[in-house]
């Protein structure tokens, strides 16, 4: 996703310095000629709008605040965008941490799988003070189709995001099983898709993913089932902060579990549905 959404931001005229904690990928940027970084410090100093975009909490955490990490360098009054998909907990702390360091924090985590980053296709959600937002609207413009603002509290932003992942889960999780019923009576998934939703449902997520489930396209993989697994335990942890049961998610998060035990975590997390597929013998 970062490398996707670093060269739409070159392509736009902005300047750029990279860091990747795998230099090759960085070296992909090549021919647009950015700047790249040895260390998140380097990349950081001297900065006006810091972007990070990594698989968790962990990673982000140590990029930031870890050795050579960005915040200790970052200037006073640049915004840090990260546009990770992370726990409400860590945005409220990050945000903390550069409110202290009389830095900006704007939690701006997307909608979109890697292809839809290169097309500039994804849908960013967006939440931080209102001045840093107007500050930041051009970067978040060059990388996205459209910018929804939800507020000033930017972990109201990741709630949306992991109340969505969940969604999106549940429904690859629904077609998953619904296909396997059907195969069971002879009826092909690619059949069953075009009725439900052609005339039932009509949704981009179920045509998107209910084709990937239909035609068993699990790699290359967009989004990793480990990464599902993770978006699900954050949603699970966030409601658990405020006592919200959500049995649904406790339900795909051990669906998840049992892809993992067949070694299935680094295929695309739509491959939740062939876990429905193998239980019922197909």
């Amino acid at each position: 996703m970062g490398l996707a959404m670093a060269r739409l931001l070159l392509q736009a005229g902005h300047r750029l310095t990279v860091y990747n904690r795998t230099r090759s990928r960085a070296d992909q940027l090549k021919d647009l000629k950015p700047v790249v970084a040895e260390t998140p410090a380097a990349a950081a100093r001297g900065a006006d709008v810091l972007i990070t975009m990594l698989a968790d909490d962990d990673s982000l955490e140590a990029v930031m605040l870890g050795p050579e990490g960005a915040a200790a360098v970052l200037p006073a009054g640049a915004i840090h965008i990260s546009m990770s998909t992370i726990s409400p907990a860590l945005a409220a702390r990050l945000a903390e941490r550069h409110r202290a360091a009389g830095q900006v924090y704007v939690a701006a985590p997307v909608f979109g799988r890697p292809e839809a980053a290169a097309a500039k296709q994804l849908w960013i959600v967006a939440a931080g003070p209102a001045d840093a937002l107007t500050r930041c609207r051009p970067v978040l413009d060059a990388l996205g189709q459209g910018v929804i603002v939800v507020g000033d509290d930017p972990p109201h932003a990741n709630v949306i995001k992991l109340a969505g992942n969940f969604l999106l889960a549940a429904a690859i999780e629904a077609m998953g099983e619904a296909f396997a019923l059907g195969r069971k009576y002879g009826i092909a998934p690619a059949d069953l898709l075009d009725i439900v939703n052609g005339r039932l449902i009509r949704s981009p997520i179920y045509e998107n993913y209910g084709k990937l489930i239909a035609e068993e396209r699990y790699e290359p993989a967009g989004f990793k089932l480990k990464y599902g697994l993770k978006d699900i335990r954050l949603a699970l942890g966030a409601a658990e902060q405020v006592a919200a049961p959500m049995p649904l998610a406790s339900l795909i998060r051990d669906r998840y579990l049992a892809g993992i035990a067949r070694g299935w975590g680094d295929v695309d997390w739509a491959a939740l549905a062939r876990i429905a597929a193998v239980d019922a013998g197909l």
